[in-house]
């Protein structure tokens, strides 16, 4: 009986846990397109979850707006680490550009400023810049980066590309952000390339969109 029990809630477990990643990949598909004011009726219905069984999990869309964000920190954290254990600097910063494109992490930029930050999230976010900071430094270490590109170049880079979000395997639109990924890290390739315009992207200008004002009661 208890070895049926134990079944039996491992099942439960893994159901909800294949539940979670429905929503919150529906999610992430549902604000590319429709922003922070997309409902989380259709995040459900992409998802094929039931009102209930999301609500359960996230008890506020906020709650689910943060978990997604901080899933999307996670991963590009992971897609860094993956880049500095890779045997040279430009492959590990090219995967890691690649990776996180294709999660699609940009998505969630036009969700700036639409909800309350958490100081974990904050945390999380600055400990993937830092990660960053050093595939970008190794790159330009070993001279495969062009001059003057930043950590942030990069990081914008990936928001720009990933802002509809990732794109269905097998069609032509994934083609075309594939091949335009790939003119575009040819640019960042350290080629006698002159001088970029303007000055490097600051993180105030970067964390300033996510910043709310404080709520008064």
């Amino acid at each position: 009986m208890a070895e049926s029990q134990h079944r039996s809630r491992r099942g439960r477990q893994a159901e909800a846990e294949r539940n979670d990643r429905r929503v919150l990949d529906a999610a992430r598909e549902v604000f590319a397109a429709h922003g922070a004011d997309a409902t989380v009726a259709e995040i459900a219905a992409r998802a094929g979850v039931g009102m209930g069984s999301l609500y359960r999990r996230y008890g506020s869309k906020s709650d689910l707006l943060r978990q997604l964000c901080t899933q999307a920190m996670e991963e590009s954290i992971q897609a860094a680490e993956a880049a500095l254990a890779a045997p040279d600097a430009w492959t590990g910063l090219s995967d890691y550009v690649r990776a996180c494109v294709a999660r699609g992490s940009g998505a969630l930029a036009p969700l700036a400023g639409s909800l309350e930050t958490t100081p974990e999230m904050w945390e999380t976010s600055r400990r993937g810049r830092r990660l960053l900071e050093h595939v970008v430094a190794r790159a330009h270490s070993e001279g495969v980066l062009r001059s003057g590109v930043t950590a942030l170049d990069v990081a914008w880079l990936v928001e720009f590309f990933g802002r509809r979000g990732p794109a269905a395997p097998g069609t032509e639109d994934e083609a075309i952000r594939r091949r335009l990924l790939a003119i575009s890290l040819d640019g960042l390739r350290n080629r006698d390339a002159g001088p970029l315009p303007g000055p490097a992207p600051s993180a105030q200008h970067y964390e300033r969109r996510w910043q709310t004002e404080p709520r008064t009661s």
